[in-house]
């Protein structure tokens, strides 16, 4: 695959072409309400999709330290993505939501950090299929026979000490994806305190995609990250980890490969190096 991304249309031929070479994942979630995705898949999902749950597959359990949305255990997930068909290095996985990316990309930014590269989000989610006139099917399809033994890349991910060691050396760049209200410290919705990390600089997430959930052009994700594309790090991070991979996802776009996770992001930060654990 040479694109992160897939579109509706091309998904829907790989799945009448070659329907046992590809598992699709539904990742619908909603923060506020967090039964909402489940309820929404049980109702209406692209035919075969799994469902995968922001809190129950594809995070951890909030500890003191590590953010709201922890990375999974990865040994749990890989059997998960197993029991839905997914062989490792061989599976052509997608991934998608109906929220810009939000949870899709999460999925996607796991599973190449679990060694898996093939993997994609689909392009406008739910919502580009549905306005196609696309099947959907409340059918949960049955398990699958797969084997994934994850091979992490463990430096694609940076902790709070290496976010402090190195915030600000000249070869580091360090992104904060959350809306710039937040980022300016005007007001904060969920952590303890508002505000952002020192030198950071603010590219919203929800800026990669358009009103319609759709990815902007390629030239658009190269402009809008050419400040840093010379850094050799850039560490990247949102409230929990979640919303970061969707920047993540608009860097590979760009061609830029030095993207990594600050895994527990300004929620693990509150906690670490301000020591301040509300909404944690």
């Amino acid at each position: 695959m040479t694109s992160p991304l897939i579109s509706a249309p091309e998904l829907h031929d790989r799945l009448i072409q070659d329907p046992q070479s590809v598992v699709v994942f539904d990742c619908r979630f909603n923060l506020m309400e967090p039964a909402q995705g489940r309820q929404q898949y049980a109702v209406s999902h692209i035919p075969g999709a799994y469902y995968l749950d922001l809190n129950q597959d594809l995070s951890s359990p909030p500890q003191r330290y590590g953010g709201r949305h922890p990375l999974p255990d990865l040994d749990a997930l890989a059997a998960t993505l197993a029991q839905a068909g997914v062989e490792g290095g061989k599976t052509w996985v997608v991934a998608y939501d109906d929220s810009r990316f939000a949870y899709g990309a999460r999925l996607w930014w796991l599973l190449r950090y679990m060694g898996h590269d093939g993997v994609s989000v689909l392009d406008g989610g739910f919502g580009a299929w549905q306005g196609l006139g696309l099947p959907v099917t409340s059918v949960v399809p049955e398990p699958r026979s797969g084997q994934f033994l994850p091979q992490r890349r463990s430096d694609w991910v940076v902790d709070v000490a290496a976010v402090q060691t190195r915030k600000d050396w000249p070869t580091v760049a360090v992104v904060d994806s959350r809306e710039p209200g937040r980022y300016r410290g005007e007001y904060e919705p969920i952590d303890p305190v508002a505000g952002h990390i020192p030198g950071a600089i603010n590219r919203c997430w929800t800026e990669v995609t358009d009103e319609t959930g759709r990815s902007q052009a390629k030239p658009w994700h190269q402009d809008h990250w050419a400040a840093i594309a010379s850094a050799e790090e850039v560490m990247v991070y949102c409230g929990s980890g979640v919303t970061a991979c969707v920047n993540l996802l608009s860097l590979e776009l760009a061609g830029i490969t030095t993207g990594k996770l600050y895994a527990g992001s300004w929620s693990d930060w509150c906690a670490s190096v301000l020591n301040l654990t509300e909404g944690v």
